[in-house]
């Protein structure tokens, strides 16, 4: 495969932005900045916004108050509003939108419209051969398999050399092996590119690989963004916590000495003597000893090996829900075991008490 060719990354800045459809709001007051080469991806459930956001900065959708940005330059808002073909923004839909009449070659070629025809055949033999594909130019999108008209429809995104590339959900119709390679191929050739880019996903997996920053949006806002690191090991609130991994959820109180729980006083600060708040351990901070005296008393109720862990469910005194455990295969612990339960203080997260949030195990 050939190298791709470079372009010059654009700044994207989110000011304020809201959105409705029909008077319901779909995106509310979001500022988000996406410096120039940064790999964005925006994450969240379905229906949160991530896609509405994504058009806006294509310029498919309007929003109805806020600024959208391309190096500090307006081009959506009070002042000016830039049609989606002047913005330098390459948009690569979930179902790639490949024409199936048109071959791949011309398929590529399609948004190559400002230099001559015999130019931008070159430019899009060069970009298919830069994603494997240069045997099948002549070939029509229905020949190929799902991956392959995956990196056409990227190859038809980058050729024209965009400031700033949107893509939504381009991995979801892929199957999981095949998902994991096609997804690290288009990182490469997206470092090679160069351009500003935002991957809408749904996948925290995905979103932790891909993302240089990731935004996790709920209900049209804004939740959090940073690093993988930041959200996984700071989140700022359960809803984040628990989109980055499982949890068990238990109530505590805050003492002088720690957060004092059903599975003993957690050496965790941060929070005044009285405080309710929210335990969130994840399994793999769930210890379990086969000396029954040391933690909480719990015995195991079922015990799943999948690989290289066991998946262990245990019910622990004083707790309604049964805790959930990962530990390293080949324990030897088994159903019907008297255990103590005990927790990891480095996989646990407190907060302060939601309102009518239960806890569970």
């Amino acid at each position: 495969m050939g190298t791709a060719g470079a372009t010059i990354a654009a700044g994207l800045t989110f000011d304020g932005i809201f959105h409705d459809y029909d008077g319901v709001g779909s995106i509310q007051g979001l500022s988000l900045e996406v410096a120039p080469g940064e790999v964005l991806c925006l994450l969240g459930h379905s229906g949160c916004g991530k896609t509405t956001l994504m058009r806006i900065a294509a310029g498919i959708e309007r929003q109805s108050k806020g600024r959208v940005l391309i190096n500090g330059r307006e081009v959506a808002g009070p002042g000016a509003f830039m049609p989606p073909e002047k913005r330098g923004v390459g948009l690569m839909f979930q179902d790639y939108a490949l024409f199936p009449h048109m071959s791949n070659l011309d398929n590529v070629m399609f948004g190559l419209t400002n230099m001559p025809k015999a130019e931008a055949r070159n430019v899009a033999l060069a970009v298919l051969s830069r994603v494997g594909l240069d045997g099948y130019a002549e070939d029509y999108p229905h020949a190929l398999s799902g991956g392959e008209q995956q990196r056409v429809a990227l190859a038809r995104a980058i050729a024209p050399r965009p400031g700033i590339l949107l893509m939504d959900e381009p991995f979801s119709g892929l199957d999981r092996r095949l998902r994991d390679t096609v997804r690290e191929e288009t990182l490469t050739i997206l470092r090679e590119t160069r351009a500003t880019c935002i991957v809408v996903t749904h996948d925290p997996e995905e979103a932790m690989r891909m993302g240089d920053k990731i935004a996790l949006m709920r209900r049209g806002r804004l939740i959090q963004h940073g690093t993988a690191d930041d959200l996984y090991n700071a989140p700022t609130d359960i809803f984040a916590a628990r989109f980055f991994s499982e949890l068990n959820h238990i109530d505590g109180t805050a003492t002088s000495v720690g957060v004092e729980t059903a599975l003993g006083t957690l050496p965790l600060n941060g929070f005044a003597p009285g405080d309710k708040v929210d335990v969130c351990i994840r399994p793999q901070g769930v210890v379990l000893n086969r000396a029954a005296m040391c933690g909480a008393s719990g015995r195991i109720l079922s015990r799943r090996f999948v690989g290289e862990v066991d998946l262990i469910s245990v019910a622990v005194d004083g707790l309604e829900r049964p805790v959930h455990a990962r530990v390293r295969g080949g324990s030897g612990l088994q159903e019907g075991m008297d255990v103590g339960v005990a927790a990891d203080p480095q996989n646990v997260l407190v907060f302060h008490r939601e309102p009518d949030t239960p806890a569970s195990g």
